[in-house]
């Protein structure tokens, strides 16, 4: 079985991601592509109110958790497009070890910090400053195989930016770069963690 492409969105809060996935759900033919955001497994989550430690170790099983859904659709064949925040760097070494890296197509999503102060306070449904607190840390790794800035590009536009370089992405991924820097005993592992 073939495993499936995953199209990685990483991006501050408020950056677009999840207006780039919803069009690139519209634009990609080539394949059935499923949308997996981390907010909507956070959404989930039960609602009633969690202390500071409990909710944190709530979050970081709920993103490991996450990570290894991605997995495991792309495993089967599934076509996957990730919105994610990798704003703490456990959530980007985590992502290297279970994910194929030459499966991956990892994608800077930029926008403007003004812009999306702006748009965060238009949302009302964050964290106010969180977007500028993400802003130093999600892209830190300095590494992707394509980025796009919703500052000056819209959704669409970005879409169609990665539909047209998916199929000539390179055959050493950003993903398998950055594994051999960060997590270079993951090379002799599979995704499961077994010795291969």
């Amino acid at each position: 079985m073939t495993a499936g492409r995953i199209v990685f969105l990483n991006g501050t809060s408020s950056s677009g991601k999840s207006s780039v996935a919803r069009e690139l759900l519209d634009i990609l033919d080539d394949g059935v592509f499923f949308h997996l955001a981390v907010d909507g497994f956070n959404a989930m989550r039960t609602r009633r109110s969690l202390e500071a430690a409990e909710l944190e170790t709530a979050l970081r099983r709920t993103r490991m958790g996450f990570h290894r859904s991605i997995a495991a659709m792309a495993e089967v064949g599934n076509d996957i497009i990730v919105d994610h925040v990798l704003s703490e760097r456990w959530r980007l070494l985590d992502c290297l070890t279970v994910l194929r890296p030459e499966d991956v197509l990892f994608v800077g999503i930029h926008c403007p910090l003004e812009e999306l102060v702006r748009r965060e306070q238009a949302r009302g449904d964050r964290p106010p400053g969180l977007a500028a607190h993400q802003y130093d840390l999600v892209h830190v790794h300095g590494d992707y195989d394509l980025e796009c800035d919703t500052g000056t590009s819209s959704p669409r536009e970005c879409a169609e930016r990665i539909k047209d370089f998916l199929p000539s992405r390179p055959s050493r991924t950003a993903f398998a770069r950055l594994r051999h820097l960060y997590v270079p005993d993951a090379e002799a592992l599979d995704i499961t963690g077994s010795q291969s």
